[in-house]
């Protein structure tokens, strides 16, 4: 992801690409990507090249063990972060909100990036006020930490706005194998799959009287992301404190 997302700012005639971290520091920017070389090192440092070089944006594609302090370190120096890292607790959500507005310096967070998993997860939305009997299935490459996907908590945290809970499936069911009805979220269920030729997909089913209906959005490659995090990294100077969700940029 954070090749994809280098390759994209470069090729975005708006944006202008500064600098770059990771754990593996050294190459140049450009030549990671298969571009020339743009003269942006990749440097180990985050603190440190944020200091130096203060850029407006940093885009975090990292890990759930460390974003939440690459997030604390951008905004303590007046950094504005896009974040696409998913696995952060709500109480970290409520630091970052607070640490936004002491730094006077906006945040964005999405779950998912992809402009179709957005107008997914606002279909599903209108889709649970007429048929609030939901199970989500998210499905993954197996290199992902976390589970279920920020994108299914998301979804049903979005479902749930407008969706009473109670729990779904027959009272006195029981599973024979711990887990086989997938995490419940008030009273809808998650189910997660990780196997290697996934990117990100995810299908939502609704179950209603003699009918279901099923809404699924599929990421093909890492590039259907960028579009969404060059949007954001283009907005997120023009918000306030902590947003949260990339249909908060969108118009419906």
């Amino acid at each position: 992801m954070g090749q994809a997302v280098l390759k994209a700012v470069q090729e975005d005639a708006e944006l202008k690409l500064v600098g770059a971290a990771d754990l593996k520091g050294g190459a140049d920017a450009g030549e990671l990507v298969g571009l020339p070389k743009v003269g942006v090192t990749v440097e180990t440092d985050l603190k440190a090249a944020l200091e130096r070089l203060h850029p407006d944006v940093m885009v975090d594609f990292t890990r759930p063990d460390v974003v939440f302090e690459n997030v604390k370190t951008a905004l303590a120096a007046h950094v504005s972060p896009v974040v696409g890292t998913t696995g952060l607790t709500d109480a970290q959500k409520a630091d970052i909100a607070k640490l936004a507005e002491a730094n006077d310096t906006p945040a964005f967070i999405a779950p998912n990036f992809a402009i179709g998993a957005v107008l997914m997860m606002v279909m599903c939305k209108q889709a649970a006020k007429y048929m609030p009997d939901v199970e989500i299935i998210e499905l993954h490459h197996d290199k992902k930490l976390d589970a279920p996907s920020g994108t299914a908590v998301q979804t049903a945290a979005m479902i749930a706005e407008v969706r009473k809970a109670h729990k779904q499936g027959h009272p006195d069911e029981k599973e024979k194998l711990a887990g086989a009805r997938g995490a419940d979220y008030e009273g809808m269920r998650i189910h997660s799959v990780r196997l290697p030729g996934y990117v990100a997909h995810q299908e939502v089913i609704f179950g209603g009287l003699g009918q279901t209906l099923t809404i699924r959005h599929d990421s093909m490659n890492r590039e259907s992301f960028m579009p969404g995090v060059v949007l954001a990294a283009k907005k997120v100077r023009g918000l306030r404190g902590l947003t949260v969700g990339l249909d908060k940029l969108l118009e419906f």
